[in-house]
């Protein structure tokens, strides 16, 4: 728990750094600039393509028919871009992750290490690739939970359950990698998760309920829906800073362990050595001899005789 709060309030100072600020425009001009560029050239056809699918898919019909009696005929206008948006954002939030963790956290680590852990040793269990492959491999089964468990959204408990849970499942697989890539050996990267698997899912969770902040946007009223793209934009740049704090609380708190760890670990094999050599030098100087009495047996109180 003190390794917990220690790493989080340490986050939060270092999210305003003007370095780590400056950070963040990167992956704000990548995903902002794909963002832009798709939405000139599909939104308006992939809005048009909806709402003809919505018009002649029977299913929906009752359904429309329903909104317009209960909501106007202006929210049928407005389901198709709901419908994109709902598609969208999802793909923005996890293109947003990968940015964080591929531009964003090595800096990160290299801050905090020079700044905390400059004596940390490098082993660097992790590389590039690797990391991509954890990376794409999880954001794929975060993608499928969420597609198969859509429709339990439905349900108004389980939509601010399970897509918080998902988020922070994903999160907590890339950002620990990343964290510890550089600085722990592939055995120290496996203790440590295991060791600490509950605390790092706690972070992945609760920075996967904040990512769910900028979702608040779209909220304010059914205008905010015409700009859209533009909205999307300042929404990548929310997740990107909820993101980097994300990266800096992993990296605060797994670096810290990994400290910690070598100490124990530093700790045990200094034990063991005086254990190894007592053993040896009791092996010299044989059993019953001075060394042996004096090493092993206690020092007894001196013996009163009776009043």
């Amino acid at each position: 728990m003190k390794l917990l709060l220690d790493s989080v309030w340490r986050a939060a100072a270092y999210l305003f750094m003007p370095r780590v600020i400056g950070l963040t425009l990167l992956p704000l001009v990548v995903a902002g600039g794909l963002t832009l560029v798709t939405g000139y050239f599909f939104y308006e056809p992939a809005v048009d393509g909806v709402r003809n699918w919505l018009e002649t898919w029977s299913l929906t019909e009752a359904v429309l028919r329903w909104l317009d009696l209960h909501a106007g005929t202006s929210f049928r206008a407005m389901m198709a871009i709901i419908i994109v948006l709902a598609v969208a954002i999802p793909v923005v939030v996890v293109l947003s992750l990968l940015l964080v963790a591929a531009f964003m956290t090595p800096a990160l680590v290299s801050l905090v290490a020079e700044r905390r852990f400059p004596g940390l040793e490098r082993l660097r269990g992790g590389n590039f690739w690797r990391g991509l492959a954890v990376s794409l491999g999880a954001t794929l089964l975060a993608l499928v939970a969420l597609l198969l468990s859509a429709p339990l959204w439905l349900v108004p408990p389980l939509a601010l359950i399970i897509p918080p849970l998902i988020w922070g499942w994903l999160t907590t697989k890339v950002m620990s990698f990343d964290a510890l890539a550089e600085h722990a050996s592939e055995a120290e990267r496996l203790r440590i998760r295991e060791r600490h698997h509950w605390p790092l899912l706690f972070i992945g969770v609760i920075t996967g309920y904040l990512g769910a902040a900028p979702t608040l946007l779209w909220a304010v009223s059914a205008a905010t829906l015409i700009l859209a793209p533009f909205l999307i934009v300042v929404s990548i740049w929310l997740y990107t800073l909820v993101f980097a704090f994300s990266a800096l609380w992993f990296v605060h708190y797994c670096l810290g362990a990994l400290r910690d760890d070598r100490l124990i670990v530093a700790g045990n094999a200094a034990a063991a050595a005086r254990q190894a050599t007592d053993l040896r030098e009791l092996s010299v100087a044989g059993p019953g001899s001075d060394y042996d009495f004096q090493r092993d047996v206690p020092p007894q109180p001196p013996v009163l005789p009776p009043a």
